[in-house]
């Protein structure tokens, strides 16, 4: 009788564990990037009445006899997986989808998290809201060092995007071979100096014969060069495929002589003017890309994240997010992708707790409660008769 006391007390306990679990499950069922947790039980040390006996040619064997002493909290694991998506619009929210932690700094130690809510503080480094700095890497001219060390990751606000001389305009389009006039063909494009100043070369096509074409370039700074473009039979294949006004080279190696429509035309150049930063986005790599006012982009830095062999060996640290444990396993971090999941902008990862199942939890963990109590109550009720047999 007073084992059975005994072990309902540890009934008790370890449902009363079971409880506070699901209690705390339910309460962050909101909690962005929140990860769930199972209460696992496993009884206890059993106490042998009666040990097994070999069988021998007179008689057969007996088995123990053993009586269980409760039950006890063998552990309570994480649930890792996947939280539903909720979109935001916020282009500092980001969500991983698939394995991986964000790496943040907190000041005293590093730290990961699920939760990706993040946005800028008045230096541009991206913090959570706790104000703990993410991690990554910083880009140089557009390329970033991953075998570097981790830093926070920072946008660089009021930064400019330096201009580019324009080295190679493309040619592209149809001279008509079968053109009766000589009436050339004309066409322009907004070119850079080295200094991002804009000024605009003209390119005239003058039809020689069916395979041969005058080239004359404008540039205002150099002067007219002229030059002559012949076509091969199949009107391919033009010669040369380039030629250069005032440095600047015209790539006509994709131009045809063929006959019907004129479409000759410059289609592109390399150079830009110089730029202000005006929006950013962090790309399913973890680029944090910047938009420039000159219509270019940029790399401006990469977002790290982090895996462990063993995930369920974090310890919760708080505030979302968790710290390494002896038994994690070492900590790999590098980019997204490769193992750690992708990054989704503008949204974050809900709470993957699932109602039904922990409505049903509580109601299991309130049963065995009452079960329990009424093992002790029943006990009582025994050894109240044992007092009672004298009077």
């Amino acid at each position: 009788m007073l084992r059975s006391m005994f072990s309902s007390i540890s009934g008790l306990r370890a449902h009363q564990t079971m409880m506070d679990v699901t209690g705390n499950n339910i309460a962050n069922v909101n909690t962005t990037g929140f990860k769930g947790s199972q209460t696992i039980f496993q009884d206890t040390l059993s106490q042998l009445l009666q040990g097994a006996g070999a069988p021998d040619a007179n008689s057969g064997g007996t088995n123990p006899a053993q009586v269980g002493l409760g039950t006890r909290v063998a552990g309570i694991s994480t649930n890792f997986s996947q939280g539903a998506a909720q979109t935001t619009g916020r282009a500092t929210d980001l969500m991983i989808s698939g394995d991986g932690f964000f790496v943040v700094d907190n000041g005293n130690e590093t730290l990961y998290t699920r939760a990706g809510s993040f946005s800028f503080d008045a230096q541009g480094r991206l913090v959570t809201p706790d104000g703990a700095m993410v991690q990554g890497w910083g880009a140089t001219g557009g390329v970033v060092d991953t075998n570097g060390p981790l830093g926070p990751l920072t946008l660089p606000i009021g930064v400019l995007m330096q201009p580019q001389a324009t080295s190679t305009v493309t040619m592209g389009g149809n001279l008509p071979a079968d053109s009766a006039g000589t009436t050339p063909i004309t066409t322009a494009l907004e070119v850079y100096d080295a200094q991002g100043n804009a000024r605009t070369v003209t390119v005239q096509f003058t039809k020689v014969s069916a395979t041969q074409w005058t080239v004359t370039a404008t540039d205002p700074l150099s002067g007219t060069t002229t030059g002559t473009v012949t076509f091969a039979a199949d009107g391919t294949n033009p010669t040369p495929p380039t030629m250069t006004v005032g440095g600047i080279a015209l790539d006509l190696s994709g131009m045809t002589g063929y006959a019907g429509t004129s479409t000759a035309a410059a289609l592109s150049q390399d150079g830009y003017a110089v730029g202000t930063l005006t929006s950013f986005g962090v790309g399913p790599d973890g680029g944090l890309v910047g938009v420039f006012s000159n219509g270019r982009r940029e790399v401006l830095g990469q977002l790290a994240l982090a895996t462990f062999a063993n995930p369920n060996g974090l310890e919760k640290a708080g505030g979302s997010m968790y710290r390494p444990s002896v038994n994690t396993g070492a900590v790999q971090v590098g980019v997204p992708g490769d193992g750690r999941g992708t990054l989704a902008g503008g949204m974050l990862e809900m709470s993957n707790v699932d109602l039904s199942q922990e409505f049903t939890n509580l109601i299991i963990a309130q049963r065995g409660f009452q079960a329990n109590s009424r093992v002790i109550t029943a006990s009582d009720e025994i050894l109240q008769d044992l007092v009672n047999m004298k009077r």
